[in-house]
């Protein structure tokens, strides 16, 4: 495949199928020219689930460190969630603290959910207005004060004020109901087991069942679940997709790479809410991905301070919940992909085009097509990585995949046609991201 791309621009303006040679365009100069020799080139990820922090909580992490992880790992957009930076972003004012944080220090480009908390359904239009590509609320405690969790009240107001908007709601789907028992809560909070059993799958299935029926009273508005875990939810998935509902669900790297039967107990950095569910569960979530019932992969990054962690100790139970991962979300879904007969131009669909979609990005990320921002990934299916801590690009280097091996490599990542990222000379001297 030949491509051009505009240099003032950064769009691409042509493509050709088949091998060709720089012999073909004696104008070009030598540095203007990529042979990928027998690698693949890929669109670049877009990540629509990451949690940058900054600002208020950069040191969990921030623009400049979270960014050069996601071209890392050929991620060339995140879109940011609107937590847990202080302020989140809920107002229009809080968005525009954000963008000036981000300003000058990105290595993607980088886009923002807004959210839905209580008493904010005002802020919302606004929102739109300023550019958000949509909003995300907890049906659960979020786990930070500045965040609180919605009502079903809350929700018929916020989905009155934006179900005439083309913008979609994002929901955090676990609702409390009572049913951490007093058994779970006094069991050694070391073991995993304590964890896993303290978020029963049952939490997931009554949050999209109140989400569905709320559906079946909006049903222009476009909603999304986020990050799935619980494979027993997705019959009421595939009955609100088969009503025409306009819903949309993602999961994450770590539900589908991991598994809570392989995790040691007093291992904290595989916390995350939802949490890790057992095999069993992780082949339902690949068949439903398979079949469309889920439509997209996502990271979910969401680091914090070592300390918080509760390394020290192993208290899975109070430890932060969030699993780091950006840089490593292609190898990761390659390597359990292969085994199952996945192609990578499956996986892209679910990492690039749907999350683009997703994100109402896709009219000018997610693929490989003129009129599309040059971001591209050069990628090597055969090459095998070690997960080091030294390997690790984003701030907190604590990480559930380190000691692992995985197939296939990033190694070079392009942002609107400028080498962003080279496997064997780093990252370029200066960011070149931008606000979306």
């Amino acid at each position: 495949m030949m491509g051009r791309v505009d240099s003032m621009t950064g769009k691409i303006t042509d493509i050709r199928q088949g091998l060709t040679s720089k012999d073909e365009y004696p104008s070009l100069d030598e540095g203007d020219w990529i042979d990928v020799e027998d690698r693949l080139i890929l669109p670049g990820l877009v990540d629509a689930h990451v949690h940058l922090n900054e600002p208020g909580r950069t040191d969990w992490e921030g623009f400049w460190t979270g960014t050069r992880a996601a071209v890392s790992g050929g991620v060339t957009t995140v879109v940011d969630m609107p937590l847990n930076s202080i302020p989140p972003t809920t107002t229009v004012n809080h968005l525009e603290q954000k963008r000036n944080a981000a300003q000058g220090q990105c290595w993607s480009d980088v886009a923002f959910w807004g959210g839905v908390i209580p008493g904010n359904q005002s802020h919302l239009k606004p929102l739109v207005g300023a550019g958000v590509k949509g909003f995300k609320c907890f049906l659960i405690e979020s786990g930070v004060e500045e965040f609180p969790c919605v009502t079903e009240k809350d929700l018929h107001l916020a989905m009155q004020e934006i179900q005439d908007s083309s913008t979609v709601l994002c929901f955090h789907a676990e609702l409390e109901t009572g049913i951490l028992s007093a058994s779970t809560i006094t069991s050694n909070p070391t073991l995993y087991d304590t964890f896993l059993s303290s978020r029963p799958q049952q939490l997931e299935v009554d949050a999209i069942r109140l989400i569905t029926t709320l559906h079946a009273q909006y049903p222009s508005l476009r909603l999304h679940i986020v990050h799935l875990s619980a494979s027993s939810a997705l019959p009421l998935v595939r009955a609100a997709k088969a009503s025409g509902l306009p819903l949309t669900v993602e999961t994450c790297f770590h539900y589908l790479t991991l598994t809570a039967e392989h995790i040691p107990h007093g291992h904290p950095e595989f916390k995350c809410c939802p949490p890790i569910r057992e095999e069993s569960n992780r082949e339902e979530l690949w068949q439903a991905l398979q079949d469309g019932s889920i439509d997209c992969v996502v990271s979910d990054h969401s680091p914090c301070v070592a300390a918080l962690k509760k390394l020290d100790t192993g208290d899975i139970m109070n430890a932060w919940g969030g699993i780091s991962t950006l840089g490593l979300g292609l190898s990761l879904l390659w390597t359990e992909g292969r085994k199952r007969g996945i192609s990578i131009g499956k996986i892209i669909q679910w990492t690039s085009i749907k999350t683009a979609k997703h994100a109402s990005l896709d009219d000018r990320k997610g693929a490989i097509k003129v009129g599309y921002d040059a971001d591209f990934v050069i990628w090597d299916p055969d090459a095998e990585i070690k997960v080091t801590k030294e390997s690790l690009n984003f701030k907190n280097k604590v990480s559930p995949y380190e000691g692992l091996t995985l197939s296939g490599r990033v190694e070079q990542t392009y942002l609107r046609g400028h080498l962003v990222y080279d496997q064997a000379k780093g990252f370029a001297e200066q960011p070149v991201g931008g606000i979306l």
